[in-house]
Formats: C-alpha cells, sequence, structure tokens
C-alpha cells in the first residue's frame, strides 16, 4: 500500500514498526458544537483508511481523543477556550456541553458508518499524564516558566517547522486567526504545555499542577493520550490539513523532544471540504450538519458516498447541486443491484479476484477511493453471476461503508411486496351471479387441465376474457379480477 506522507511529502509503502499490527491515532473533535460535515469529511476518511487495513490483515488499535479543556478560540494561544465559550453560549457547564456534544458527534458517527475507535479518551481524564509529560520537557530543558504559564521553547529544536508543503491559503483559514502577541514567550513559534489561573480567571476547568491551578494547553493532549494508550512509537497520525500547523507541528516537538527519538512515521492529513463562498466553518453562512441533511430529505449515506467520489487530498466543494447529483448516482447504483439475484449461480472465484484486484488496486494508490467507487460499476459489467457480483460489493463495502447491499435488498422487498399486493385477488360479493359463474368456470377448468383437456381450459379462460374477467395462476391456484 502506497501512501502519501505529509512528513516526507512523497507517497511511501505503508511499512509499520510491528509486522500486521498498525497503531493509529486520530485527532478528535473539540466539543463544544454540532460537528459540521466539513469535519465528518476527515472523520470519514480516517474511517476508510482504518477500515481498508483492516481489510487487508492488519490489526488496527486505534485511539482518539475529545478536547474537553484546553482548545482556545485562537490557535496561537490567545482567546477564550471553546469549551467555556460553548457553556456560555447554552448557558450550561462545561461538562454538560462536552456531554451533550460528544454524544452527538458519535451519534452523526453511527448515521455515517464511521467505526468507533478502539479507546476514545477526553482530555479531562488524563490530567496527571499532562503533568508528567510538561514536567518531562522541563527537566530536560525543552520547556519554560514565565507569567505562571509553561512554554515550550522552540528554539531548542534543530528543525521546528516540519509540515511546509501547505499552501498559503490552508494556512490562512485554519490557524492564526486573531492571534495577539504574548510578551511572555521567549520566541515568536513558542507555544503554551500549560496554562495558570494567573491568566485565565474566568476558566470553569482547573487543577493543582506543580505550576499553580489551571489547565493543559490544546497540543500537549494528543501527545500524552497517544503515549499513555499507544506507547513510545505511533505508526500513523491523521487529521485534517488545517491541523498541521500549528497542532500537529506542535506535536512532533512536545513528544520527540520528551522521547528522545522519532515518534511517528505517517502523518494522513485530510483536505477541506469548501463552499462555493470558501471554507466550511461553523461561523459562516448555513451551518451544514447531518441533522440539517436529513432535514432535508438526505440519507447521511449518500454524503458518504458524495466524499468517496473525491481524493482525500483534493478539496472538496459541496453544493446542494453536487449532493443531488450524488444522490442520483447512487440511487441508480443501487437500483442496477437490486436487479441482482443473491441466488443466481456460484460464487466464480476467478471474477471474484478480478474484480477485488481493481478495488485493491485503487485504495493501494494512496487511499483513491474515487477509484474504488469506479471498481464498484466495474463489478456490474463482470461476465459472471448474480451471486459473485454481490458478493463483490458486499466485500467492497466492508471498506466503503455506503450500504449497497442493504439498500438493494429493501429495493427488492418492497418490489416483491407491491406485486404481490397488485396480483392480490379482491374481494368480491359471493352472492354476484357473475362471481357464482366465475367460481363454477375455474373449478371446471381445472378439472379441464387434470384431464389434460387444454382446449377446454383455453376456452373457459377466453370466455371469462370476453366478460372482462382475467385469471391469475400462481403455485397457489387460480384467482381473478373483474374489470
Amino acid at each position: 500500500m502506497l501512501i502519501y506522507n505529509s512528513l516526507t511529502r512523497k507517497r511511501e509503502e505503508f511499512i509499520p514498526r510491528e509486522e500486521g499490527k498498525v497503531s493509529m491515532y486520530t485527532c478528535g473533535p473539540t466539543v463544544y458544537h454540532f460537528a459540521h460535515i466539513g469535519n465528518l469529511r476527515t472523520y470519514i476518511m480516517e474511517d476508510v483508511l482504518e477500515k481498508y487495513l483492516t481489510y487487508s490483515g492488519y490489526d488496527v488499535n486505534r485511539v482518539m481523543n475529545i478536547t474537553d479543556v484546553g482548545h482556545l478560540s485562537s490557535d496561537g494561544d490567545t482567546g477564550e477556550d471553546k469549551m467555556l465559550k460553548g457553556a456560555r453560549r447554552e448557558k450550561k457547564t462545561v461538562l454538560e456541553i462536552a456531554k451533550f456534544y460528544t454524544d452527538a458527534f458519535f451519534a452523526d458517527c453511527k448515521k455515517l458508518n464511521i467505526k468507533v475507535p478502539n479507546t476514545v479518551q477526553p482530555a479531562t481524564g488524563c490530567i496527571a499524564e499532562f503533568i508528567a509529560l510538561v514536567e518531562g520537557l522541563l527537566e530536560k530543558g525543552y520547556a519554560y516558566v514565565a507569567g505562571g504559564n509553561v512554554y515550550f521553547d522552540t528554539s531548542k529544536l534543530d528543525e521546528y517547522y516540519k509540515f511546509n508543503d501547505f499552501n498559503e491559503e490552508d494556512l490562512e483559514v485554519g490557524v492564526r486567526e486573531g492571534v495577539e502577541g504574548d510578551e511572555n514567550k521567549k520566541n515568536k513559534a513558542d507555544f503554551v504545555l500549560w496554562f495558570t489561573k494567573s491568566k485565565f480567571d474566568d476558566q470553569e476547568l482547573k487543577w493543582d499542577s506543580p505550576w499553580g491551578i489551571g489547565y493543559p494547553g490544546w497540543h500537549i493532549e494528543c501527545s500524552g493520550i497517544s503515549m499513555k494508550y499507544l506507547g513510545e512509537y505511533l505508526d500513523i497520525h491523521c487529521g485534517g490539513i488545517d491541523n498541521q500547523f500549528p497542532h500537529h507541528t506542535n506535536e512532533i516537538a512536545q513528544s520527540e523532544a520528551y522521547l528522545g527519538h522519532k515518534w511517528c512515521n505517517y502523518w494522513f492529513h485530510v483536505y477541506h471540504l469548501n463552499t462555493n463562498s470558501g471554507k466550511m466553518s461553523k461561523s459562516s453562512g448555513e451551518f451544514l450538519t447531518v441533522s440539517l441533511l436529513e432535514s432535508k430529505g438526505y440519507d447521511p449515506l449518500v454524503y458518504r458516498y458524495f466524499c468517496l467520489q473525491s481524493h482525500y487530498r483534493k478539496s472538496l466543494v459541496f453544493s446542494y447541486e453536487n449532493l443531488d447529483n450524488a444522490v442520483t448516482a447512487y440511487n441508480k447504483l443501487v437500483a442496477r443491484l437490486a436487479q441482482l439475484d443473491p441466488k443466481d449461480g456460484e460464487i466464480d472465484e476467478a471474477a471474484f479476484a478480478e474484480g477485488k484486484k481493481r478495488f485493491t488496486d485503487a485504495l493501494d494508490n494512496d487511499l483513491n477511493t474515487s477509484l474504488a467507487v469506479t471498481a464498484l460499476y466495474d463489478v456490474l459489467k463482470l461476465r459472471t453471476n448474480g451471486a459473485t457480483k454481490l458478493a463483490l460489493i458486499a466485500d467492497f463495502d466492508r471498506v466503503l461503508s455506503i450500504g449497497l447491499c442493504s439498500a438493494a435488498e429493501k429495493v427488492r422487498k418492497e418490489k416483491k411486496a407491491a406485486d404481490a399486493e397488485a396480483n392480490k385477488a379482491p374481494e368480491y360479493d359471493m352472492s354476484d351471479p357473475l362471481v357464482v359463474e366465475v367460481l363454477d368456470l375455474i373449478e371446471k377448468r381445472k378439472q379441464a387441465k387434470k384431464e389434460k383437456n387444454f382446449a377446454e381450459a383455453d376456452r373457459i379462460r377466453q370466455y371469462l376474457l370476453d366478460k372482462g374477467v382475467t385469471l391469475i395462476d400462481d403455485r397457489s391456484g387460480t384467482t381473478f379480477k373483474i374489470g
């Protein structure tokens, strides 16, 4: 499997440290509001990555944090905590806000068939680990205390800016918004590891520490949680492209300074979902959530399908017109699958292998989901039976998770029920002379067929047809419709 490594800025063969096992960390949500569909695009693509690694035979251990403290309204360590901002907006406590929006996030994930990671850890549950990390960085000379806060000293690093392949637009929209100078910093690039009450007296969640009562910085959380559950070495770290700087840059700086060796081998970044007016956010334009799409009649799995049609390293433009096109394509695909008979033949091993190779070739090529979707359509062109085609689609859906087989089965059942209803014999007045005559002739026709007098049976059918009566033969016998 080749994957683009943001750290080296090239495609590389994915080789985990331990054969057959993958340690994977993904940055989770800051649970101060609903996740918008742009956020969820990143989680969809990370989900595909995890499922494809599992599909390929790896034992994947995936950890994700929940940021319920420490993420400031500016990535430059300024402004108020986003959680406190959410609590003020809704007149609730920070923990009430965190619980509500964590539950909402995972409800959206369930609708989008996003698997819950092996470990999900809120930041507030690992304060002791963060303090230990900060203490270690101070002991090693990579941190200093100033103005009551603890800062990471970037001047101690040979290389701080690990990611430098993002363009100016990505940098502008994601980070450094409204950054103010911090006179406590020795260097402009230094960042806070631990805040104290000396700077944020209004912070609701605070803990005792060697530096005073305070709370952790956002960046230290992911390093601490990753090390707690995945150890000193990490195979792959995922997140949105706007996390490259400063969040992931700072994670690398503090983790490798603390550990004394390289921390993570592969970095997987998903590009933005944009609208026609620019980057999607919670503060501008229509707040696009899964619930909003549902209220407009869209199936969340169609949104997932929409995301899979584009490569994760390309910005994707959302519009309702584009989503409508995805709806049309998805429904046509389901309709074609519904025409296949699951009982049509045995699995054709050669055709199955041919179809599967096209699928794995696509995803081995830097997780190219667009080509993987094309491989779905290629299955329908294979010269093989319905059972094999449906088995391939079900196999692919272990990774793509867009519910094609279940949707097709639903269409089959609905059609069967509709056909049964259409062929259902209507109820007639049994005293009606015509009904009496029809029932009598049905019995006579039955006897004629038993005696192999098919000419008489056909004559009775035609006689009734001339009277406006249609006979319907099926396995259960003969029924009729008048008119």
